[in-house]
């Protein structure tokens, strides 16, 4: 038998709510009709307050425009001083570039008339030993056959040395390539070489300052040419040398140019006269421990004997 209906007519089994039908009755989560019933109860703020918090904004972001012009016009009236200066300093180092350039020259013609006047002086077999010394030493222009090795820039600028506008990168040759070069050169056999018309010697320099590469302490630029005078196998040798096969490497990456050519009939110029530097003997001697047996035997006797004294402060 069926249990019988409760006394209100309803089944005793109970039916929960459906809950997409609850959902779309009712869309609108309670808690946001609670909140808009504060805010309709609670008191409405000052209108002056909303007021002032607009006027404080509009007075720090009239502030803070005011403080752009100024920096953007301190920054543009400073720009053509700057530039006025650094156009000046530039000036003044090609300036000073031109003179020197103009001083080797002279020095140049007043080492060739030095050297006639010697050979005049001098016999012949001792004039031809000093021109084989200076030329084996950089000091004297030499003239032959010999290999030429260009290397240039991937994406040549139109910055130079002195201004330093053009940036180093992995494009671009580098002073330690000039470096690797010139040695390899040496070690193919070569017996004078020069770097765009720098003659190096044994206390030559290849190093940076900057994107620009000095040699002895002159800018050189790209393209840079490697010129090296030697015997007939010198090509063939640093073709198969580490530097060689590293450029071409570096010049398939990057882009840069790098070419070995034979070249006859070169001429290298003289190495600047080297700054000669001499021993000279000390001026202030050492003192010696007082009262040691070397004072007392140097010291003259109360006799006035005829040994000479020794400087004040003992042997040197």
């Amino acid at each position: 038998m069926s249990a019988p209906p409760d006394s209100g007519g309803r089944s005793a089994r109970g039916y929960a709510p459906d809950f997409l039908t609850e959902l779309f009755r009712n869309p609108l989560d309670p808690g946001y009709a609670d909140a808009a019933a504060r805010r309709r109860e609670s008191p409405a703020p000052p209108r002056w307050r909303g007021t002032s918090g607009r006027a404080v904004s509009i007075v720090v972001i009239a502030v803070v425009g005011f403080l752009f012009a100024v920096a953007y016009r301190e920054t543009v009236a400073e720009e053509p001083s700057r530039d006025q200066a650094r156009a000046g300093l530039i000036a003044q180092i090609k300036q000073r570039e031109s003179e020197t350039d103009q001083m080797t020259v002279r020095a140049d013609r007043l080492r060739e008339e030095v050297g006639r006047q010697r050979d005049a002086a001098l016999s012949g077999s001792q004039a031809a030993r000093l021109r084989n010394l200076e030329a084996g030493t950089g000091l004297g222009r030499v003239r032959g056959d010999g290999v030429v090795v260009r290397l240039t820039d991937a994406h040549p600028k139109d910055g130079d040395a002195v201004s330093g506008d053009s940036d180093a990168g992995p494009s671009r040759v580098i002073y330690t390539d000039l470096q690797k070069v010139a040695n390899d050169l040496w070690a193919s056999g070569a017996e004078a070489v020069a770097i765009n018309g720098q003659r190096l010697t044994a206390t030559s320099t290849i190093r940076s300052a900057g994107a620009a590469i000095l040699v002895d302490f002159r800018p050189v630029t790209s393209p840079y040419e490697v010129t090296a005078i030697g015997p007939g196998s010198m090509r063939d040798k640093f073709d198969e040398s580490r530097a060689a096969y590293l450029m071409r490497r570096v010049a398939k990456d990057t882009g840069l140019s790098f070419q070995v050519r034979d070249a006859e009939d070169l001429t290298l110029p003289a190495a600047p006269e080297p700054r000669l530097r001499y021993a000279e003997p000390s001026v202030s001697p050492s003192p010696s421990p007082s009262g040691s047996a070397t004072d007392r035997k140097s010291s003259p006797g109360p006799s006035g004997s005829g040994t000479s004294p020794r400087p004040s402060g003992g042997v040197r």
